[in-house]
């Protein structure tokens, strides 16, 4: 009969958490893993058995992963879920009123999750049977890289051109000011600046910057009082960096809240293919994203959000089996694993959440072809 160790849990399940929000697939991980090793791993762990007791362990895996990006996002769902509920307060003919930047928010998440949620429901076990072989994870895999490449190399304009818009926006609104009151970063110009020039003076801003400013620091004010906080005039240490990722959160959530539900329901669509073990959901959310015309921040953070309600739904739906006779006498594993898997996730969303302002998917692209490609040579010809 198959078991689950400590030392299986552990492993898989601090692997489970970096790998969900890396745009590397956890699914493909957690089948292609166990299998490398091979042995009681191998037994212990196969996601396509129908009575392994890896099922369970992976339903607590990612609750917490859920539970570790509403923590991180707290504040975030405390405005979408009540921009929500503002909006079925005030109807307008036979929908709801979608007027603010939270209300939309709200609607688009429900949307994009709406068509990976039907087909989870239907097709979830077939896709699992059906596709959770280790060879056929490790083509998938390869695959994945494949779509992260060409989603990157092959980037629309209007994706790049969103990319120098949000890093400008950052630059002249968020920045701090150095002596003088001139914005850290910002080059000074040759000789005297002025009016006369045709350059801002000292501590200036463009017309557009400063109104972007003013308009950023309200709703940074208005998202503390939201939840019970004050803004402080000099912050220091983490508290600094948490108001600054609270700043540049509101603003990714105005320009999200700016694209059509046409495209919506179309980045939410492209979850389906993370049903096949090997393509990365936040991977190919991302591509799709940027592929509408979304920055990679943008479409980073997009991806976590429809992230949560996805794991989480497919973690409560599938309890009974972590408390039916499958989690018998392995809960304690559970725990553990599930424990290591939502401080995985949680370190990595906030590493991920900064490294996609600036950096590329081609590193994750590289990791999983060849990850990939080794996994297919080493199964599919040399075991």
């Amino acid at each position: 009969m198959s078991h689950l160790t400590f030392l299986e849990a552990g492993v898989v399940g601090l692997i489970q958490g970096v790998t969900e929000l890396f745009p590397v697939s956890s699914l493909g991980h957690n089948v292609l893993i166990p299998a490398l090793i091979g042995g009681s791993w191998a037994t212990d762990l196969n996601v396509a058995k129908p009575e392994s007791p890896y099922l369970a362990f992976i339903v607590g895996m990612h609750v917490a992963t859920a539970i570790a990006l509403l923590i991180y996002f707290w504040r975030d769902w405390v405005r979408i879920i009540g921009g929500f509920l503002t909006s079925l307060g005030h109807w307008q003919g036979w929908h709801p009123r979608v007027a603010t930047r939270d209300e939309r928010l709200a609607w688009m998440i429900i949307l994009a999750t709406i068509p990976v949620g039907l087909v989870g429901l239907v097709a979830e076990h077939a896709f699992r049977v059906l596709f959770g072989k280790p060879i056929l994870a490790g083509v998938f895999l390869i695959v994945n890289g494949v779509i992260l490449y060409c989603g990157e190399k092959f980037r629309p304009r209007a994706s790049v051109q969103a990319d120098r818009e949000v890093a400008a926006q950052r630059a002249g609104t968020l920045a701090a000011t150095g002596p003088g009151g001139v914005p850290l970063g910002t080059a000074p110009a040759a000789g005297p600046p002025g009016p006369g020039r045709g350059q801002p003076g000292p501590g200036q801003l463009e017309p557009g910057q400063q109104a972007l400013r003013q308009q950023a620091e309200g709703e940074q004010a208005l998202g503390y009082q939201a939840v019970g906080h004050q803004p402080t005039a000099h912050a220091g240490g983490h508290q600094a960096v948490r108001e600054e990722e609270i700043s540049q959160a509101l603003a990714s959530d105005e320009r999200l809240a700016g694209i059509g539900f046409t495209s919506t329901v179309v980045i939410g669509a492209s979850q389906i293919l993370a049903l096949l073990a090997g393509i990365s959901r936040d991977g190919v959310t991302m591509v799709t994203g940027m592929a509408r015309g979304l920055s990679r921040e943008d479409a980073a953070r997009f991806a976590f959000l429809l992230a949560t309600p996805v794991i989480l739904a497919a973690g409560v739906l599938k309890v009974p089996d972590l408390l039916g006779p499958l989690g018998n006498g392995i809960r304690g594993e559970i725990l553990f694993g599930s424990v290591l898997s939502g401080l995985g996730a949680y370190v990595s969303v906030r590493f991920l959440v900064r490294y996609f302002q600036t950096r590329t998917l081609y590193p994750f692209a590289l990791y999983c072809f060849v990850f990939g490609l080794l996994s297919v040579i080493y199964l599919g010809v040399i075991k």
